[in-house]
């Protein structure tokens, strides 16, 4: 059973991404969204990122964004991964030559897996709460059951998520990955380190627990 892997998203300071770091983190996510409390600027994540180790992915996450703005994050800035949490196309989420994480919004009635087949070409799609004023970060979950069960592309499960809720979203829905921000924050845009550690000893017990699990046979 292949472990779930962990983003840490909305860091703005070096502290939280050292400590996020030491955890286990697979991707720290850098959030360039001017309305979004966990807003870094572009000079703040060129100071972070260089001290990023290797095999741990810099995301940039932007929401509709302005193609010069992108451009010049990604030449002040390491990013390793785009993450597009708007209205964007599969036309502009390639444009800049980065591999991309298209985040959807579950919203009651949605077609999930049509609006999932407009974008073949990302890496991996990741399901977040609807909120119809906010693209991300409501710290809401939505229902897991409507996560589809037949997608191909890696699923990145967001919205909500904690330390005392994930090892039931990973039980429900065995995601490819897990994104945290708010459930592991003192105020938003700062992290508390203790909610962090618990974060990912509840991932850790959750993916042992599917380990146990008889496996379907292929």
């Amino acid at each position: 059973m292949p472990r779930t892997r962990v983003k840490i998203c909305g860091i703005t300071n070096i502290e939280d991404a050292n400590h996020a770091v030491a955890e286990g983190a697979d991707a720290i996510g850098f959030v360039f969204y001017e309305s979004s409390p966990r807003n870094v600027s572009i000079a703040r994540a060129g100071e972070i990122t260089p001290c990023m180790p290797a095999f741990v992915s810099a995301v940039g996450l932007f929401v509709d964004a302005d193609e010069v703005y992108i451009r010049e994050v990604l030449e002040s800035v390491d990013i390793d991964i785009l993450q597009f949490h708007g209205d964007e196309s599969e036309v502009e989420c390639l444009r800049y030559g980065l591999p991309y994480i298209k985040a959807i919004r579950v919203k009651p009635g949605a077609d999930i897996k049509k609006i999932i087949s407009a974008y073949p070409s990302a890496k991996a799609i990741l399901l977040d709460t609807y909120h119809a004023t906010l693209p991300g970060g409501t710290g809401e979950k939505f229902d897991w059951s409507r996560v589809p069960i037949d997608i191909k592309c890696p699923i990145i499960l967001a919205g909500g998520l904690n330390a005392l809720n994930v090892g039931l979203a990973i039980a429900a829905v065995s995601p490819y990955a897990v994104d945290v921000s708010g459930g592991v924050e003192i105020t938003k845009g700062k992290k508390d380190p203790e909610q962090i550690s618990a974060f990912f000893n509840a991932v850790n017990i959750a993916d042992k627990k599917l380990a146990k699990l008889p496996q379907p046979a292929n």
